[in-house]
């Protein structure tokens, strides 16, 4: 059944409104919600989340760098923030298949600095940050998506209409059915994370990436480890490059020792490689092999799994981030810091900017123009000081590993002792990450090794501990614009690869009675990383919200 007839039958549908709706409880829509209440306890704030409760869907490494967080809330610690292992030393290693190499202290770029930073769970910090915004009077819905957005008659965004729930598969409404709710407010802040579905529509809508350089991705695939108390290390922070990576293709591998004899690691790979028959999650399967990895873990017992798309964060990729009627805040627009393996404190410091631009302007009688107070106050601040040192970070590693590896320390190390906080130079780029694969005969095969069951796994018991669900009997959240091209196209000349990007075995090649081909879609696996919505290169696959408190639900992570 079509929205409108939807409409026609169940409408209309029940509004509220709001001074403002934030879409996203991670810690941007969050650190929004609490700086708003701050300067105005009188404001109506809601924020709306996907998941089935703040956390549920967040997946960072992460070591965190409180600088923004202690801006928010100078009180952390006496509130009990979970920030409580300090990082206790670095290790930088270039990996060989075989060998280690460790970077001199003396010798390790600023970027990869984590004085003074914290090995955390990002999904317990958001947890805890939803306890903060809802005891200052923030209203949270949990596991309601927001599937559309509002606009009023000026072309203005007024608000967001959250998902239907109990359409069969069919797309006919079931007995449970309930129609979707407006949420209506004078402005609308937008918090979804990488590649979020609404954020990606109003780019679109309103030219924000105009005169922009494309924004580029990575995936990050990450486990967690319970660990023999004998290999614990706690605060130690370990980063990789070099191996199993080949010279063309941006990856590298972090691990971090939490208290409680726990280990989180995982590998990040740019989404702008090349090479067809690449598999992300193999990669980090064979990575956690290396002698310099499996010391850490051997003997232990993985306990989650998941994976998600981040921003490579550079200020060149930045679209605008105010429309009419609403604003982007952390990894909607891309504030990520790619060269410090961090987002966590920009996305956070963003919300804070958003909302010091927001309350003015409510006090002043304003609905439903543009936050222009927001941009010029990033300009001034020291996220965008941050940003700029790393701004040519990926794209030195474009031009092959040994350039970026030089070109990281000339910027990274160099610069600074030279008392030059900023390099004088702008690479841009120009190239979307769906236009960057090879054809698949004109690219080396990749020879996996088969999972041990100990360090390695498959797909399927991955997804199985990153406890994912989704209601079966409803639409499936994983569309094609064109049924047919998954055959024609990406595996005519692409060797099928939705079928290896996805970390999650959505995808998959199947023959049938005719033995013809055809792409089978297991959205029931679908972790929501949003791979697929930027890989594929068709552009045909298009990733839509489920019915809310679907997809995974993380603990720990």
């Amino acid at each position: 059944m079509k929205p409108e007839q939807l409409l026609e039958r169940f409408g209309p549908r029940e509004a509220i409104d709001y001074d403002v709706v934030v879409v996203g409880a991670g810690p941007a829509g969050l650190a929004t919600a609490i700086r708003l209440k701050q300067l105005n306890a009188n404001l109506s704030v809601v924020v709306i989340e996907k998941g089935s409760e703040p956390g549920a869907h967040i997946l960072s490494g992460a070591v965190m760098d409180p600088r923004a967080l202690t801006e928010l809330l100078p009180d952390w610690q006496a509130q009990g923030a979970p920030l409580t292992q300090a990082v206790s030393g670095d290790d930088v290693l270039f990996l060989s298949e075989r060998g280690a190499l460790r970077t001199p202290n003396w010798l390790v770029p600023r970027n990869l600095h984590n004085h003074d930073c914290y090995v955390i769970s990002l999904g317990n910090v958001v947890r805890w940050l939803a306890q903060q915004a809802e005891g200052l009077g923030v209203e949270i819905f949990a596991g309601f998506a927001a599937a559309e957005v509002l606009y009023d008659e000026q072309g203005s965004v007024r608000g967001v209409v959250s998902g239907h729930m109990g359409l069969g598969k069919d797309g006919e409404p079931t007995a449970a059915f309930q129609l979707g709710m407006e949420l209506v407010g004078k402005y609308t802040v937008f918090a979804e994370g990488a590649r979020g579905h609404l954020g990606k529509q109003l780019i679109a809508r309103y030219r924000l990436d105009e005169g922009k350089d494309p924004q580029t991705f990575a995936i990050g695939i990450k486990e967690l480890w319970e660990v023999d108390p004998a290999r614990a290390k706690p605060g130690l922070v370990v980063h990789t490059a070099g191996w199993p990576m080949q010279g063309d293709t941006f990856g590298g591998g972090f691990l971090y020792h939490l208290g409680d004899n726990k280990v989180t690691l995982g590998f990040v790979i740019g989404l702008d490689y090349s090479n067809p028959h690449l598999s992300p999650f193999e990669e980090m399967q064979r990575w956690k092999l290396h002698p310099a990895i499996r010391a850490h873990i051997e003997g232990g017992k993985r306990i989650g799994y998941g994976a998600r798309a981040i921003n490579n964060g550079t200020p060149q990729t930045l679209p605008t981030t105010v429309f009419p009627g609403g604003a982007l805040v952390g990894c909607d627009a891309g504030y990520l810091n790619a060269a410090r393996i961090k987002g966590s404190h920009a996305a956070i410091k963003s919300g804070m900017l958003c909302a010091e631009a927001l309350a003015p302007a409510l006090a002043a009688g304003r609905q439903r123009d543009q936050l222009l107070a927001y941009p010029l106050a990033f300009e001034a601040s020291w996220l965008n000081a941050e940003l700029q040192q790393s701004r040519n970070f990926k794209l030195w590693f474009k031009k092959g590993k040994w350039v970026g590896n030089l070109m990281t320390g000339v910027e990274q190390w160099l610069l600074p002792k030279l008392g030059v906080t900023s390099p004088p130079w702008t690479l841009h780029g120009n190239k979307r990450d769906h236009e960057c694969l090879l054809p698949a005969d004109q690219a080396a095969q990749i020879d996996y090794p088969k999972p041990d069951g100990k360090l390695s796994f498959d797909r399927l018991s991955s997804v199985f501990i990153s406890n994912t669900n989704h209601e079966e009997n409803q639409p499936a959240h994983l569309t094609l614009k064109d049924a047919a091209l998954p055959v024609q196209l990406n595996l005519a000349r692409y060797g099928g690869p939705e079928s290896l990007y996805c970390p999650a075995g959505v995808y998959e090649f199947v023959r049938d009675d005719q033995q013809n081909d055809r792409l089978q879609i297991n959205a029931q696996n679908c972790v929501h990383c949003k791979t697929c919505d930027i890989k594929d290169p068709a552009q045909n696959i298009v990733w839509v919200t489920p019915e809310g408190g679907g997809g995974p639900n993380y603990s720990g992570m």
